[in-house]
């Protein structure tokens, strides 16, 4: 049977001391780690909620220059640019543009040229507090920005 010493003693406490704080860095670099990457999944489930967002808002600005260039004030659409504030409901901001040109389709009946009206119309949806695109805030983390366009004749 092998009897210990009093410096044994001290040598192994010491050893047990080292390896617990081992173990509890090890521990707080994997919460670390837990937490860093909880928060980029929430930062980017929030991104894609206002993606979303801003998609819906540019369709609707789609949709609102759509009946503006068939059947509002836009009827010759020559360049017309519009902010629709969305913000209440979306968060967003969106720049509707309309520009047009007429196209020679043939003719309609001999000697007639029938002309045909093409609209562009050009959606920006952001969530910026002045006008899309914002160059200023373009660079920030929670910056979000959606463009559609269209061409529809008449």
């Amino acid at each position: 049977m092998k009897r210990h010493t009093r410096s044994s003693w001290r040598r192994q406490r010491g050893l047990g001391a080292v390896a617990a704080i081992v173990v509890l860095v090890l521990l707080a670099a994997l919460s670390a780690a837990v937490v860093r990457m909880t928060t980029a999944q929430q930062m980017g489930s929030a991104q894609e909620v206002s993606a979303a967002r801003a998609s819906q808002a540019a369709r609707a600005g789609i949709e609102w220059g759509l009946y503006q260039a068939f059947r509002g004030s836009w009827t010759a659409c020559a360049g017309n640019t519009q902010t629709l504030d969305l913000s209440a409901d979306l968060g967003m901001r969106v720049t509707v543009t309309c520009n047009s040109s007429l196209y020679n389709e043939g003719e309609s009946a001999p000697g007639t040229p029938q002309t045909v009206r093409v609209f562009t119309l050009d959606a920006v949806a952001c969530n910026s507090t002045s006008s899309c695109p914002d160059a200023a805030r373009v660079t920030g983390p929670t910056y979000v920005e959606r463009r559609m366009q269209i061409h529809a004749s008449s």
